[in-house]
């Protein structure tokens, strides 16, 4: 079975939280550096500030580590 990729993680994209605990949350990335990226949450849930950001490491934008590829924005 081929395993599908995520594509790298670059600006306007939006990628959904593998997390079980975060219900599917969704994040746009707003900016990438060497090691991070600077993510926006894109959807609220619960009681998350719309447009929040915070910075997560790069290696997380993979299947079952921490992120899931949807599309661009």
């Amino acid at each position: 079975m081929r395993r599908i990729e995520n594509p790298p993680p670059a600006v306007g994209q939006i990628w959904q939280d593998t997390d079980p605990r975060s219900h599917g949350r969704t994040v746009r990335i707003v900016e990438v550096s060497d090691t991070h990226a600077l993510i926006e949450l894109h959807e609220r849930l619960g009681n998350e500030t719309p447009g929040r950001r915070t910075r997560v490491r790069l290696h997380r934008f993979r299947p079952r580590r921490g992120y899931r590829y949807l599309g661009t924005n």
